[in-house]
């Protein structure tokens, strides 16, 4: 196979993924092998590959890849999540497009219309993973309303039901106005926004004003008290008297509670029962009324009296100069607070009191604690213990239902009358309401009409990892036996809560053990300066664009430069281009190796190389392996790099390579061809598609059968480690460094060969080194010294003493003065940089690329310093 010049990405990925899915080299079936599981965190059908996407399956492809090599049956299951509330936000907007009102078709017809937008749109970026190099296993692919999937939240929440922990009830539930439903605390996302604090002025029954900030003045008209300190002072006058409402002129009461901020505001609390949460609680403490003012869509309702019909933000905006005209606005106030968002439509939320279906949580957290404070469940990195412990200890039962149509629709059935019974179906249900005590004479199946409501998306994918394999339909099958519990799941730590917490649960409760082992909880995805991408911000770039300038293997290599587990990842498009540059590197290293000429003649003369080079791979081997077991993928990495990039390719390449033109030896060109087999192994997990290419060159490798292929090659295991000559080889890398340095300092040619004089103190034998100092340094003579001559530059190497030789006596004296002025200028100029790359202003203020070019001069002078100080320590004898 003739190899390019150049390596082509695009050429390589789509041959080779075409390849492994052909013959199958991502699909597993239960059989003899350990099995090594790992279910995808299901990306929504809406959603398109962002890099957060990149980074959680870059990392699982490296854990599945390498799990693959290690000769286990390695299991990944892909799938989506049917996103109740973003899907059916994006099928209502086409269907506004085809000037259809979702209301106006009913139910029935709008599922059809949103399935064909599932089965347009629903599997884009499972298609997009796939340029990134996924090798899941593609015929498991699940959807959470697949039937089967569907079948089991049904089961689960009649299962649940039974035990007494589902119930319905009216409860203060954060309400999304844009998707008119309601959602969980953890879909509401905290932002600090500006905005105005208004001072209004309630009139007092027996005379005078009372003031109250607030920032929503178009609330007041569900105003149903007015609350005090008991123990402020400026207020005791007002003990037991009441207020009127500006505008509508309602009375309501002055009531006393020590919950009252005195030093917030004015220390007086409108409370408005129906629209905050804190609120409701202090109406339920006084036994308050409930005003609830709002419709579904934030739109005012009849029972505010004024403004009716506007939206809650217009009305806000028009209340401000009703007050004033009616001179009950004493000031308007700047404030910052935070606002609730909702995660998928963006909408402010509105607290609400609302009917809605609840899931007891005491019961289904207790155990669920108690795998990850034993151990059973490793969280990775540990300090989200603690988050962990937080959570569950202080949980609310869970808002299960949603005001919407897309999803599972719950399995509630409801008579005339009211009551309600919990069934599969419409048949179940009517046997079941025939058995109730109700007034309804001769009741018919007809007469009973399902709950409208589904349940929240995350009540479906909290079974996913027994879901996937059938572990409900069939609880006993062959597959969840042989691949459940799962091994590692990745996710990001924002959904540790309502999606690990809970399928922590979910495993407890219906398999009795836990659905995995560990816990991988990535970083957010941040630019350069430590924003985090959004769209809004225009600081994401687009995956699929890098991959494109990149190739997928450059860009994995990138995201996986800096992503230590649970720290941010500050994504820099250069750690692509570093990426890149490194599949060039190997691809550059196997055509110089695949130009020798192999000569059978020759002998033998890089022994010490090759028996170096293989200890140090097994050294590095030996890192790469602990980094795996602790879960620091980005460390495995970068040891892998440094193994391929300095110790492979610029040290051993360079110490065995034969002159221009001139041929190699057998037996050392058979060992490297071993070597670079092996280097092509350990790089396959975070670069499959480059190391795929070269494993099939014939020249190299031989011709190689249709299974004999890189991805499921056997993966090395460490061999013997010679720690001695990885010593003494360090030694002689920095003796050759030290030489170039020399020469570099002197202004002498590298193709100018040097003598050098060696005074041994440390023991080591450089004659075994003699091939490779002569070779990487140009040294025509290497010759023992008993002392340093007035015509040498000197040099130590830890304890070692050596001189080369100059043609014209060095003047010592001279050499020094002149290396400690040059000492004193850098010492100056380093001064200078330091200061102004300590000064916070600067730093703040700098582009980045001017803060990069001061940290290069730094890193200039700090490199020619070292030189000096190993210079001017030679000299000193």
């Amino acid at each position: 196979m003739s190899i390019s010049t150049k390596y082509q990405p695009k050429e390589a990925e789509d041959k080779w993924y075409s390849y492994w899915i052909e013959h199958r080299f991502f699909r597993s079936v239960p059989d003899e092998r350990e099995p090594y599981t790992i279910v995808i965190p299901p990306p929504n059908v809406t959603g398109v590959l962002h890099m957060g996407h990149m980074l959680n399956n870059t990392i699982q492809d490296v854990l599945i890849r390498r799990a693959r090599m290690k000769g286990k049956n390695a299991c990944w299951v892909p799938g989506t999540d049917h996103a109740s509330i973003a899907t059916e936000a994006k099928v209502v907007a086409m269907l506004k497009e085809r000037g259809i009102n979702k209301k106006d078709i009913g139910r029935e017809k709008f599922m059809e219309y949103a399935w064909e937008w599932k089965e347009k749109y629903g599997g884009i970026i499972l298609e997009q993973l796939k340029k990134l190099g996924a090798s899941c296993d593609w015929d498991r692919t699940r959807f959470t309303m697949d039937e089967d999937l569907s079948e089991a939240v049904i089961d689960t929440f009649i299962h649940l039901y039974k035990k007494g922990w589902i119930y319905r009830g009216i409860r203060m539930v954060n309400w999304d106005p844009q998707g008119k439903t309601a959602v969980s605390d953890e879909e509401v996302i905290r932002k600090e926004v500006n905005q105005k604090l208004y001072y209004i002025r309630y009139a007092v029954t027996d005379g005078g004003f009372l003031t109250i900030a607030t920032t929503r003045p178009e609330t007041i008209m569900a105003d149903t008290a007015i609350c005090i300190n008991p123990n402020d002072e400026r207020y005791k006058h007002l003990h037991g008297q009441k207020a009127f409402i500006p505008l509508i002129n309602k009375e309501i009461p002055i009531i006393l509670d020590d919950y009252v901020d005195m030093e917030f505001g004015t220390g007086c609390l409108k409370v408005t029962p129906a629209h905050d949460l804190n609120d409701y609680e202090l109406g339920v403490k006084h036994n308050l009324p409930v005003v609830d003012i709002l419709n579904d869509d934030g739109t005012l309702n009849d029972k505010a009296q004024i403004l009716v019909g506007e939206d809650r933000f217009a009305a806000r905006k028009k209340i401000v100069p009703m007050l004033e005209e009616a001179g009950s606005l004493e000031k308007i106030e700047d404030y910052k607070s935070q606002i609730g968002f909702s995660e998928r439509t963006d909408a402010v939320i509105e607290p609400k009191l609302s009917m809605q279906w609840f899931c007891k949580m005491p019961e289904l957290a207790k155990p669920a604690l108690d795998y990850v404070l034993k151990g059973d469940i490793k969280l990775i990195p540990e300090k989200y213990i603690n988050t962990y412990r937080y959570w569950m200890e202080n949980v609310k039962d869970w808002c299960i239902s949603r005001q919407l149509w897309w999803g599972q629709r719950i399995p509630a059935w409801y008579l005339p009358d009211g009551q309600y019974v919990i069934a599969k179906n419409r048949e179940e249900a009517f046997e079941l309401a025939k058995n109730l005590k109700s007034q309804i004479s001769n009741l018919r199946s007809e007469d009973i009409t399902q709950e409208e409501d589904v349940v929240d998306t995350w009540f479906s994918s909290w079974l996913w990892p027994m879901s996937v394999f059938d572990g409900f339909k069939d609880p006993n099958n062959d597959d969840i036996n042989y691949y459940y519990p799962t091994n590692d799941l990745v996710t990001a730590p924002e959904i540790l809560f309502f999606w690990v917490a809970r399928m922590i649960m979910a495993g407890h409760e219906f398999r009795g053990e836990v659905p995995f082992r560990n816990v991988y909880l990535t970083g957010i995805v941040r630019d350069k300066i430590g924003r985090k991408m959004s769209k809004s911000l225009g600081n994401s770039p687009d995956p699929l664009d890098l991959m494109e300038k990149y190739g997928a293997d450059g860009v994995r290599v990138g995201m996986l430069f800096s992503s230590p587990a649970g720290n941010d990842l500050m994504f820099d498009e250069r750690h692509c281009e570093q990426g890149r540059n490194f599949a060039n590197k190997v691809w550059n290293a196997f055509r110089l190796v695949k130009g020798w000429k192999v000569d059978d003649s020759l002998d033998n003369n890089n022994t010490t190389a090759i028996l170096w080079f293989k200890s140090r791979f097994n050294e590095a081997l030996g890192e790469i392996e602990g980094n795996f077991a602790q879960y620091r993928i980005s460390e495995a990495l970068m040891s892998t790099y440094k193994l391929v990039w300095d110790d492979f390719c610029a040290w051993y390449l360079e110490m065995i390579k034969p002159a221009y033109e001139q041929p190699i030896d057998k037996e050392t060109y058979e060992a490297t061809v071993s070597f670079f087999e092996d280097v092509l192994k350990i790089l396959h997990p975070f670069m499959p598609f480059i190391t795929e290419e070269l494993w099939h060159d014939e020249d190299i490798f031989g011709q190689r059968s249709i299974q004999d292929c890189c991805i499921v090659a056997k993966m090395p295991e460490i061999g013997q480690i010679d720690t001695q000559l990885l010593r003494e080889t360090e030694l002689v890398k920095e003796l050759v460094t030290k030489i170039r340095e020399v020469r570099q300092s002197k202004k002498m040619s590298p193709k100018e060969s040097l003598q050098l004089l060696i005074k041994s103190n440390s023991g080591i034998g450089y004659d075994s080194f003699q091939t490779i100092i002569s070779k990487m340094a140009n040294i025509s003579e290497i010759s023992p010294a008993d002392s340093k001559t007035d015509s040498a530059i000197a040099f130590r190497v830890s304890t070692d003493e050596f001189f080369i030789p100059m043609e014209e006596d060095l003047d010592t004296t001279a050499e020094i003065e002149k290396l400690q002025k040059e000492k004193e200028y850098l010492l100056g100029f380093l001064k200078s940089v330091e200061a102004k790359l300590g000064n916070e202003r600067f730093m703040q203020n700098a582009k980045p690329e001017i803060i990069e070019n001061e940290l290069r001069k730094k890193a200039d002078a700090v490199a020619k310093l070292k030189i000096i100080e190993n210079n001017l320590l030679g000299l000193a004898g």
